[in-house]
């Protein structure tokens, strides 16, 4: 199996320049795990698990599974502060766990950083653009991930593609960089390889991995969806969503068509634990339900191994065509 060394690879001890990034209510310990046992490296999402016995047991069976290894946690911090009191305990109890590699995501992580550098860990921040990214790394850091308008969740205001982003992140941001959005497919690492990046991060393609947890209901609808099934919503509060276009998207584009302005009557459709129905039920129109562009390259049921393994092998394919072309 073809290996790339990185800076991203060294800074995370991992075989391959391919992270998985933490999807909310999905990223749990089998599904790390299994990136980690790929060779790549994943995140436990702290929020999927805001009790904090909880958080702290699925951090011991991801250690389990991966026999030891090393795996990441991811901190998003939302803008409501509030809602992001509970993150510092959960700090503690993943650096009490022996968990030294994290990424956040949403607001810059100035809170956080102390303790978790303090105890040696290596953190990485999750934007939107190149600029953002910039801003970010005059933190106490050590990577930075950019990732483009295709991909599922929060792609930003600019909506700037992932094959503009690349090129210009290696310009401009001295620290290791990780890109995203729209990768699904090996050639598409090769090329953010060769135009500086030192990883791809995904998280689309996986959705219908066999390690999701998620419905197999869901996991169908995903490999028959395209790169045309997903939306752009909640633009009008300036926290742009690309979500599947369902049922629940829809009704949410109508109410921002229609001029409404009070969040609360969003709420019935954008509300979190809708998120985590529809994937513990199967029924795929409820929710907003986080979905990027690479959905298109997933076409069949594959467990995360074998997802790895189709990657690297069209990324190695990509590697000799190139060289073929040369004169």
């Amino acid at each position: 199996m073809p290996r790339f060394k990185t800076r991203i690879t060294e800074l995370f001890g991992i075989d391959h320049p391919i992270l998985c990034g933490g999807l909310m209510w999905l990223s749990d310990a089998t599904y790390v795990a299994a990136s980690v046992n790929a060779g790549g490296m994943g995140f436990i999402t702290a929020r999927t698990f805001p009790d904090p016995g909880a958080f702290r047991a699925e951090l011991q069976k991801c250690r389990s599974l991966t026999g030891g290894k090393p795996f990441g946690v991811n901190l998003y911090l939302t803008p409501r502060e509030a809602e992001n009191t509970f993150l510092a305990g959960h700090v503690e109890i993943l650096l009490d766990e022996g968990v030294r590699l994290v990424e956040t995501s949403g607001m810059p992580p100035k809170e956080l950083l102390p303790p978790l550098k303090a105890a040696g860990a290596k953190v990485m921040h999750k934007t939107s653009t190149v600029r953002h990214a910039l801003s970010a790394s005059k933190l106490a850091i050590d990577a930075v991930v950019v990732v483009g308008a295709e991909c599922g969740g929060h792609p930003g205001l600019q909506l700037i593609g992932t094959f503009v982003q690349t090129p210009l992140a290696a310009e401009r941001i001295k620290l290791p960089f990780v890109v995203g959005g729209g990768v699904g497919h090996g050639s598409q690492i090769a090329a953010a390889l060769a135009m500086g990046a030192d990883a791809v991060l995904v998280g689309t393609r996986m959705l219908a991995a066999t390690e999701i947890g998620a419905h197999a209901a869901y996991k169908a609808r995903m490999i028959e969806a395209d790169e045309g099934s997903s939306r752009l919503i909640m633009q009008s509060f300036r926290n742009t969503y690309r979500v599947l276009d369902n049922a629940d998207a829809r009704s949410v584009a109508e109410l921002e068509a229609a001029g409404i302005t009070d969040y609360e009557r969003y709420r019935p459709f954008v509300a979190g634990l809708h998120q985590k129905h529809a994937y513990d039920s199967g029924d795929w129109e409820r929710g907003v339900l986080s979905m990027g562009q690479a959905i298109a390259f997933t076409r069949k049921p594959q467990s995360v191994a074998e997802i790895y393994a189709q990657l690297l092998q069209e990324a190695d394919a990509a590697r000799q065509r190139l060289a073929g072309l040369a004169r």
